[in-house]
């Protein structure tokens, strides 16, 4: 341990519905393994009452991130950007993921700090090499004076007031965590937790691997709320299950011991049709403004909002044929303009997914998110 208080330059900022220290890589030991006690020390973990007060955390997964931006490793990326997931009450650094919302401050935060060129008036477009699922994500973003415009009219469930818009395109998502879009080869499947019946789920990775389950399979209507969730401790011990049980099946973990120090993938998301559900702010959300209602489960907590991976990846899972998300989703649906319920409102989602004679393929998916920087200096660790 170091006798010294040691500072690292450092920035803070809110990508969609999450918040995260940002690092450049230059800043940083050269050996990822040194990183883990800087982060653990800057965000306050481990921290037995689960709120953080000793670092920058929240608390909960969302306010519990670290981003670390740096030259690009592969052909075609603008910049590299690894995510870390910092766990709240135990010393855990959870690199097996990327953070969506995050993602869609990467590229502003590059334009920003000259790492990249840009208009000094118009559209920048960033391509952002995520390391952690070694996919591409283009962002598209305004630009004024050579700075990222965050100033805007566009409102996002989860966030308070309005921003300016940065689209972000996953390009080729399926495969992010396991290989494979369909890691099984199945669209559906049954998994077994000892104590409980068999649930059919279905174990999908894209943007992120994923298990879908239908809410009434374990005996759940799927319009509770994070809070009500979080307190039906049957139901949430048989999700810890199935989530343990999906990521063995997946191939992430060899046995379920190993799974379970897998925290961040998969998510698990419980699913359900089109019906009255009621955000965390009060509105009433009506049966046909929707698509399908998702309650998702990140790092063991029920989510507040979506981790934007996980809406793309259940975006992806509602185009393909025989799975959960699919057989629940409302027909007809827009491709285009997936409208997906959640605690905190609607998001909208775009999933290109077709199939072919090798299979399924995701062959992009979209949405929009706002970002803002909180502050920069230093922060220690």
């Amino acid at each position: 341990m170091p006798s010294m208080r040691r500072r690292f330059p450092a920035a803070f900022i809110r990508g969609g519905t999450s918040k995260a220290i940002v690092f450049h890589a230059r800043d940083l030991p050269p050996q990822r393994a040194d990183w883990d006690e800087i982060f653990l020390k800057a965000m306050g973990t481990p921290d037995r009452y689960g709120r953080q007060l000793d670092g920058m955390g929240g608390g909960v997964s969302s306010l519990s991130k670290v981003c670390v931006v740096g030259p690009p490793s592969v052909p075609g990326a603008d910049i590299d950007y690894t995510f870390a997931q910092v766990q709240v009450r135990e010393a855990v650094v959870d690199y097996s993921g990327n953070c969506g919302n995050m993602s869609s401050a990467m590229g502003p935060f590059a334009v920003d700090e000259g790492l990249v060129p840009a208009p000094r008036n118009g559209q920048a477009v960033v391509r952002i090499h995520n390391t952690n699922t070694r996919k591409i994500i283009a962002a598209r973003f305004e630009v004024r004076d050579g700075q990222s415009v965050e100033a805007g009219s566009l409102a996002i469930p989860g966030v308070d007031g309005t921003g300016a818009p940065v689209r972000l395109d996953f390009l080729s998502p399926g495969g992010a965590s396991t290989g494979k879009l369909l890691p099984t080869g199945q669209a559906a499947q049954t998994l077994e937790v000892p104590g409980f019946p068999g649930v059919t789920a279905s174990l999908v990775d894209a943007a992120n691997a994923c298990v879908f389950v239908a809410a009434r399979d374990i005996g759940l209507t799927g319009a509770e709320s994070p809070d009500e969730l979080g307190a039906n401790a049957q139901a949430m011990g048989w999700l810890a299950g199935l989530r343990l049980h999906g990521s063995v099946a997946m191939g992430i973990a060899a046995d379920l011991a190993a799974a379970a120090s897998v925290r961040m993938i998969p998510l698990i998301a419980l699913v359900s049709a089109p019906q009255r559900t009621t955000t965390l702010d009060g509105e009433v959300v009506e049966a046909d403004a929707v698509d399908l209602v998702v309650r998702m489960l990140s790092n063991g907590q029920p989510h507040r909002a979506l981790p934007l991976t996980g809406s793309l990846c259940t975006a992806v899972a509602m185009q393909i044929d025989g799975t959960v998300p699919a057989r629940l989703a409302r027909p007809g649906r827009d491709a285009s303009a997936l409208r997906i319920a959640m605690p905190s409102g609607v998001l909208t989602v775009a999933a290109d997914v077709r199939k072919g004679p090798a299979g399924w393929c995701a062959e992009h998916g979209s949405f929009y998110r706002t970002t803002r920087r909180l502050f920069d200096g230093h922060v220690y660790a």
